[in-house]
């Protein structure tokens, strides 16, 4: 099995030589020979990301069995999807060790199961409370008379499909005219 090191910079002028060069250390003190690296220079809010797309990738093939990274926040920036990351983890039984953090999931490590659990809790908790706010919003305008929904496609058919109506032309005609679907008309 593999050890993963995902490393990531925001922008151009940075790099991941300082992360890399921890992460390595750390892997030769725990005896781990075999290490892929996986790096980004992109932001952490982003979801699409070529060198996280290719770790996750791996992991869901089973060649992966520990992630390492330097912080969670290298990671995932926001906590929703970090939640989602941190549930592929899971399902697919690979480890997450953040090494500045103190966080090691692995099964070995029952207080990393712990801050795991914890940190899966949080997410979950910060996903009811944004549906909570979707909800609440949706119903605060429905309240003020807004209409939720499509828009109407054609909002000036009616008057035109009438005055066409009314100067005698068909219905397939209509729609030819004002170049709308029949089904409209």
């Amino acid at each position: 099995m593999n050890t993963a090191l995902y490393v990531r910079v925001s922008t151009d002028g940075q790099t991941t030589d300082s992360q890399e060069h921890e992460l390595r250390a750390y892997c030769e003190r725990r005896g781990w020979r075999e290490v892929q690296i996986y790096s980004d220079q992109i932001s952490g809010a982003k979801f699409v990301r070529p060198g996280l797309d290719a770790l996750m990738a791996a992991i869901r093939a089973g060649k992966i069995e520990r992630v390492v990274v330097f912080k969670l926040d290298r990671l995932g920036r926001s906590l929703p999807h970090l939640a989602l990351l941190l549930a592929e983890l899971e399902r697919n039984g690979v480890a997450l060790i953040a090494t500045s953090q103190g966080i090691d999931t692995s099964n070995s490590n029952p207080v990393g199961r712990l801050q795991m659990n914890v940190l899966m809790a949080v997410a979950e908790f910060e996903r009811e409370i944004i549906r909570e706010r979707v909800n609440a919003g949706l119903a605060a305008a429905k309240a003020r008379g807004v209409k939720l929904g499509r828009h109407p496609k054609h909002n000036r058919v009616p008057a035109e499909v009438l005055t066409l109506k009314a100067r005698g032309l068909g219905v397939r005609a209509i729609a030819r005219e004002l170049k709308i679907p029949v089904s409209t008309t």
